[in-house]
């Protein structure tokens, strides 16, 4: 019997939070999860202003990648096993293509498979404030089984700086998707000040 390891598809598009996807990747390459990857034309701009790592350098914490109009590569197709796809971020203009099944580049039309398949997809939907058609498109997704994930940061873990943050969003979604890790700190409850005696 052939098998195979843990493959995840990651979709980045122009929206603010590359960090996110940067980690993710990250960390995903730490727990031996298989990375394939795909970003829009637009995300290749934002990157420049959000990080400090060059095209090549993202692209190589993916096993595999893709350019957005290759609508032919594996990730485009049913027959291409997954255990599921984030886009992260995700502007509101792929969010509106994903709802619509319109596949104009391979982030709409992997995540198009994911939701025919049955297979987790995660939207990591990056807009403030949120509009009725931004509102209506999330929920819609949501019905179709998307995960809809706004990376809101929790303060309960007294984060040092951004790099904090972002490890507990990122950890959020990683659990979200089925995969466990232990970089962020979890709510255990209020804790309890020993009384002094």
């Amino acid at each position: 019997m052939v098998t195979r390891p843990t493959r995840l598809v990651i979709g980045i598009t122009g929206a603010t939070g590359a960090p996110y996807a940067i980690r993710m990747m990250e960390i995903l390459r730490e727990v031996g999860v298989e990375i394939h990857l795909v970003m829009s034309k637009w995300a290749l701009a934002t990157l420049k202003y959000e990080t400090d790592l060059t095209e090549a350098q993202i692209r190589g914490l993916a096993h595999a990648n893709y350019t957005a109009r290759d609508l032919s590569a594996p990730i485009s197709s049913g027959s291409f096993q997954h255990d599921g796809m984030v886009i992260v971020p995700c502007s509101m203009k792929t969010l509106a293509a994903v709802r619509i099944g319109f596949c104009e580049d391979l982030i709409a039309r992997a995540a198009d498979v994911s939701l025919k398949e049955g297979r987790k997809l995660m939207l990591v939907v990056r807009e403030t404030p949120l509009s009725d058609i931004h509102l209506d498109n999330m929920l819609y997704l949501r019905k179709m089984g998307a995960i809809i994930f706004p990376p809101v940061p929790a303060f309960y873990t007294k984060p040092k700086g951004l790099d904090d943050m972002v490890n507990q969003s990122v950890g959020r979604m990683l659990d979200s998707m089925g995969i466990y890790t232990d970089n962020f700190p979890r709510w255990h409850g209020f804790e309890r000040q020993k009384a002094n005696t």
